[in-house]
């Protein structure tokens, strides 16, 4: 069987023959690689060739410059770099074409089409639609966030977020997030005293989002670019559906009321982050667990760095894999970080 290897990562061979050298031997000064190469290798490596590999290795993220030389980044920190790296890379290239296919035109285009057409139907008029269903509103949303690319306008007048809401609502958020777009979430009063809503919303706040409480009624919006708004056509029973409207007049009218709800409202007060639920944040110790999940190949290694007995350290991390959802530690770390938690 072949043994695993990272070039599906981006990693020429010789560059990861080096890296898990290192991983074996330690700590190299730039002389020292060269003369390790030349050891473990048939062939011979010039000084200008070791010189190359030494750079390599730290752009490429699997190796750091330490006052005492070359040290090895540890795996799980190494793979997750090189990972975002490639998603990077793959992200900019589709983006690009996207961009310059005018694939997004091109598909407005068709369902501006349709909006024509069926403008005769009574749920249909001009630029506002109704939409009747979770599930139809659920892919209006869908649809909505993935072509937003500015700024995201939401409220939640009830203020909590129940696991599943959570869950469906995390894969849109991350999404706009990822994309640096300016969200702004209204909350109402009760999300402070729901512990797994607030750990989510520190989770957004973590990546980047402004979050505001109000004491104030709110109104149910979701508002994005400034050019699309989607309200429920019953605010008492939002399981009838909701009203899409593109109609410039109105969406402004809308980002208007938004915006007096936004300057009426209080900031996501600071003095509960960091606290420890059952839900969902957790606590500097867990934090520390986490992040030993990236700097240590070994239990033995991060319970001595924590301070704890190797069996502890292992009910820990257990139990924090368990609470993410994970299959193994580096999917946890990975899920960790991507939640704001280290």
């Amino acid at each position: 069987m072949t043994e695993p290897n990272l070039r599906f990562l981006g990693v020429e061979s010789e560059d990861e023959e080096t890296y898990r050298l290192l991983l074996r031997r330690g700590r190299f000064s730039r002389t020292e690689v060269a003369d390790q190469l030349e050891q473990d290798r048939e062939d011979t490596e010039t000084a200008q060739d070791a010189e190359s590999a030494y750079l390599r290795l730290t752009q490429l993220g699997l190796a750091t410059e330490t006052p005492g030389g070359l040290a090895p980044v540890s795996p799980a920190k190494a793979v997750e770099g090189l990972v975002e790296r490639q998603v990077a890379r793959l992200r900019g290239e589709l983006e690009e074409r996207a961009a310059t296919s005018a694939v997004v035109d091109s598909l407005l285009a068709e369902h501006d089409k349709s909006l024509a057409h069926a403008a005769h139907a009574p749920h249909v008029s001009g630029t506002t639609q109704h939409i009747e269903g979770m599930a139809s509103v659920r892919a209006a949303i869908d649809e909505l966030t993935f072509f937003t690319r500015t700024e995201s306008l939401t409220t939640s007048p009830t203020g909590i977020l129940s696991p599943e809401s959570i869950s469906h609502a995390r894969l849109l958020d991350s999404r706009i997030l990822r994309r640096k777009v300016h969200m702004r979430t209204l909350m109402a009063a009760p999300a402070l005293e729901d512990a797994t809503t607030m750990n989510y919303l520190y989770e957004l706040a973590s990546q980047g989002a402004e979050i505001r409480i109000s004491y104030e009624p709110l109104e149910r919006l979701i508002i994005c670019d400034r050019c699309a708004a989607l309200t429920p056509i019953d605010p008492a029973h939002t399981s009838k559906g909701a009203i899409l409207t593109r109609d410039p007049g109105l969406v402004s009218a809308l980002v208007s009321l938004f915006e007096r709800m936004w300057n009426s409202a209080q900031e996501l007060p600071a003095s509960a982050h960091g606290e420890a639920t059952e839900a969902g944040f957790v606590n500097a110790f867990q934090r520390q667990i986490l992040s030993s999940l990236y700097t240590a190949e070994k239990d033995e290694i991060g319970a001595r760095e924590l301070g704890i007995a190797v069996r502890t350290y292992r009910k820990h991390v257990a139990a924090l894999i368990q609470r993410l959802g994970a299959t193994n530690r580096f999917q946890a770390a990975l899920l960790a970080r991507e939640r704001g938690w280290i």
